[in-house]
């Protein structure tokens, strides 16, 4: 089972497919995200696996972009713990360190520890890339901030484990198939679709009004630019129902008369995890 994912070894995204799919599953590392979506769409994998949103960065902008241009659907939902540490070259001590290399996202979740340490922060492309960069520099001026597994690959040290300013710092990761290629049997309780409104007062609220008054209980909500079509958005909700309800059938009917764009990007089961469902 080949699984594709943005990074290099080590990546959070990789901890997050051993965390749901196991050993078994290989993992295929691309430099960019559109790469991910590409090799799936190729065959050169039969899952990618992406972060859609971050319980202190918010959303993945980039991922909910391409989730919606690309014929992909969502198939499984997953929360992985993000759990930064602070990595070396073996030996090193807090004393001899000048440098830190991070991603920006990584900087937002640990600057306090950044702030104390009196380091200079140099943002990378990638955390798991940071870590491999120091290896292959070999300073022991320079740290990484970086998941725990990037010092079994490279041969690091963690000087320090969980920097993060939260200690429940989670993101929510999907997986996604070719279209055609949705598994026969997938338990369907929770439902991800796009949606662009009609230009017109109200548009908005009435379809939000149209989850409500048939009993669906959202998720998520979020908004991203047309690039196409300045200050137009597309709207991304999740919500729990599956397509085969018919108070789901008739939302997404009576939701026409807003829209003039619905895509479904995937209905799968819900994660134990997922804090947001009803009790």
């Amino acid at each position: 089972m080949k699984m594709a994912f943005q990074g290099v070894r080590g990546a959070n995204s990789e901890v997050g497919i051993r965390q749901y799919y196991g050993p078994e599953a290989e993992a295929l590392g691309f430099d960019f995200s559109e790469q991910v979506f590409e090799a799936v769409l190729s065959g050169q994998a039969q899952y990618g696996f992406v972060p859609v949103e971050n319980s202190i960065a918010g959303n993945v902008a980039v991922h909910l972009d391409l989730l919606l241009r690309h014929p992909v659907s969502i198939i499984a939902e997953g929360y992985v713990p993000i759990q930064h540490c602070l990595l070396t070259l073996p030996g090193v001590r807090p004393s001899e360190l000048k440098r830190v290399y991070f991603h920006p996202v990584a900087l937002a979740q640990c600057r306090p520890f950044i702030r104390q340490a009196d380091l200079v922060a140099v943002p990378d492309f990638d955390t798991a890339g940071a870590a491999r960069a120091l290896a292959q520099r070999q300073s022991r001026e320079e740290a990484a901030i970086a998941p725990a597994l990037c010092a079994d690959y490279y041969g690091l040290q963690i000087l320090r484990d969980q920097i993060q300013q939260a200690r429940r710092n989670i993101t929510r990761f999907v997986t996604f198939v070719r279209a055609e290629h949705i598994p026969e049997g997938l338990q369907r309780e929770k439902t991800s679709l796009a949606f662009q409104t009609r230009h017109r007062p109200g548009a908005l609220v009435a379809c939000l009004e149209l989850f409500s008054r048939y009993g669906l209980n959202l998720t998520r909500l979020e908004s991203r630019p047309v690039p196409e079509n300045p200050f137009k958005y597309t709207f991304f909700v999740d919500f729990i129902g599956s397509l085969q309800d018919e108070a789901v059938q008739h939302c997404l009917m009576a939701m026409g008369y807003h829209t003039y764009l619905i895509k479904i990007l995937g209905a799968y089961p819900v994660d134990p995890q997922d804090s947001t469902r009803s009790d």
